[in-house]
């Protein structure tokens, strides 16, 4: 039986974030108003703590690192504007992660900044962690940030590790992998641009769709490194937490309005 009370692939472009959408708010809508349906399914499952696994946090070399500071702070700024954001840690299900992902011998470090409680206990919040947290409720939140160099299967134990750790848990726990995926569908993007954007993205459209996230390790490396997505992780620790048997997908959304592409989808 799937123990998330919602669980949920979304992106971290800065202007979806409707306080950064500037002069051109029609031109994520789509992804945006399917991050906000999203927002309301997570608050329907109402749950205790989010956990959020993000590319862009604290990264530790080799490990999962795993917030374990009082409180996570951090700002996003784009289009001239900025936006800012504060979460308290739950601190009690980052130190059961860690426990349980030493367990099953996997390389996790708990992260923390400052001094060890108290106000100065505050570790960075990145903007892959601010961008979905926008449009979700506000509960105690833990954040992972798996290390580039951690193999597909190591991602999906850990995720069987998130799992249990929610199974075992009296609180309920939400779960957003965020991911952008392609960055070089456009030739004026800071990636420039390969058309293996468009078919790295259209494959992984076609597996999210089919709650086929497991296959992703079966992407052409080759193509993947020419693509530059940027959610394989994320997603690979989403499908080890919750097994195709007990998923149900609804993909929400897939669009690319600038140089990369971003997926909505939910899963029960």
């Amino acid at each position: 039986m799937n123990p998330f009370a919602f669980s949920c692939i979304m992106p971290h472009g800065g202007e979806l974030v409707p306080e950064l959408a500037g002069e051109d708010p029609q031109r994520m809508k789509v992804t945006r108003g399917a991050m906000e349906r999203l927002g309301r399914m997570m608050e329907e499952g109402q749950p205790d703590t989010i956990l959020v696994i993000t590319p862009h946090g604290t990264g530790v070399d080799g490990r999962f690192a795993i917030t374990d500071s009082e409180r996570l702070v951090g700002v996003v700024e784009e289009n001239g504007a900025r936006y800012e954001m504060a979460r308290t840690v739950d601190r009690v299900a980052a130190a059961e992660i860690v426990v349980e992902a030493k367990k099953a011998n996997l390389p996790a470090a708990s992260i923390h900044f400052g001094t060890s409680e108290g106000e100065g206990s505050v570790l960075p919040l990145d903007w892959g962690a601010i961008v979905p947290l926008r449009f979700m409720p506000d509960v105690p939140v833990v954040v992972v940030t798996p290390s580039k160099k951690t193999a597909p299967d190591e991602l999906m134990r850990f995720g069987a590790v998130l799992r249990k750790t929610a199974e075992q848990a009296t609180t309920k726990f939400g779960l957003i992998a965020s991911c952008d995926w392609s960055h070089t569908h456009d030739e004026s993007g800071p990636y420039g641009f390969s058309p293996q954007a468009k078919r790295v993205d259209e494959e992984v459209v076609r597996l999210v769709k089919a709650n086929r996230l497991e296959a992703m390790r079966e992407l052409d490396g080759d193509a993947v490194e020419e693509a530059k997505p940027d959610g394989l992780r994320q997603a690979l620790v989403l499908a080890g937490a919750i097994p195709k048997g007990e998923r149900r997908v609804d993909f929400l959304s897939y669009e690319v309005p600038t140089y990369f592409g971003m997926i909505c989808a939910g899963f029960r």
